[in-house]
């Protein structure tokens, strides 16, 4: 289950999140309100989504975890790039 769950992360952040948010209770352990994972969803769905699991892992991001969230920043912007620049070949 596991590794389902990571392979929809890869290609589905936002399901991932909606998903983990609806069956368990991660998402309300890591965020004290619902506007901050909202707003996370819409815009930063692959940070969010790490922030989460990083914070359910030791119950506090810190050290590696950061890291963690970190590469998820990273992969938010690159998928933004990448879809910019598919948009810019296309016209």
């Amino acid at each position: 289950m596991g590794c389902l769950l990571v392979l929809l992360a890869v290609f589905a952040p936002r399901v991932t999140l909606v998903l983990v948010w609806l069956f368990t209770n991660l998402v309300d352990r890591a965020f004290s309100g619902f506007v901050v994972p909202l707003i996370g969803l819409i815009v930063l769905p692959y940070t969010t989504l790490f922030y989460v699991l990083a914070w359910s892992a030791v119950g506090g991001v810190s050290g590696w975890g950061w890291w963690f969230v970190a590469s998820g920043v990273l992969l938010d912007l690159l998928h933004g790039a990448g879809g910019s620049y598919t948009l810019r070949r296309r016209f």
